[in-house]
């Protein structure tokens, strides 16, 4: 077991490249955490709901939206049974609505992040890393949260020295 995990959620179906909607069968960042694991001596995990939203990218934003406007903490279809082995997570996610996806908030809600390092990297269409640095530290207390990376979505194929580079910098 290393005492890194690479925790991520992420959305295949319809997607978002640069002004048009066309479908996609692994999510973006699923590619980036998969080039991560090809990099680093760490666990991966993948955030998955149990009612997934629709892969209809139009119903797919009206469901999140609608989570995060109530607050709402969708079920997982599973959860590591601990992350206390864990120093470092690695959580990536898509910009849902300028934040973390409820699924994201899910995992945080769940486990004890104090002490722990998290390095979020955030897959977008040119929106960046909205306020999703700060909603993690909401959801995940006592936690060092360090500085996130943005990457783009249409570009995660070509992004695994940008997110080594990251790494590197950040753990040295």
């Amino acid at each position: 077991m290393s005492n890194i995990l690479i925790a991520y959620f992420s959305r295949a179906g319809e997607n978002y490249f640069g002004g048009e909607i066309r479908p996609v069968s692994i999510g973006n960042t699923k590619i980036c955490a998969e080039l991560l694991k090809e990099s680093l001596d760490a666990d991966a995990f993948e955030i998955e709901m149990k009612a997934p939203y629709s892969d209809n990218y139009r119903e797919g934003v009206a469901q999140a939206r609608e989570d995060l406007q109530k607050n709402h903490l969708p079920e997982l279809k599973t959860m590591p049974e601990s992350i206390a082995d864990y120093d470092v997570v690695i959580l990536g996610y898509p910009n849902y609505c300028s934040t973390i996806p409820m699924p994201v908030a899910t995992f945080l809600d769940a486990y004890d992040f104090s002490g722990k390092k998290i390095l979020p990297f955030c897959t977008n269409e040119g929106s960046g890393m909205g306020v999703s640095e700060a909603d993690i530290k909401k959801y995940a207390p006592g936690a060092d949260v360090e500085e996130g990376l943005s990457v783009n979505g249409s570009k995660a194929r070509e992004s695994k020295k940008l997110l080594e580079d990251w790494v590197k910098k950040l753990l040295g």
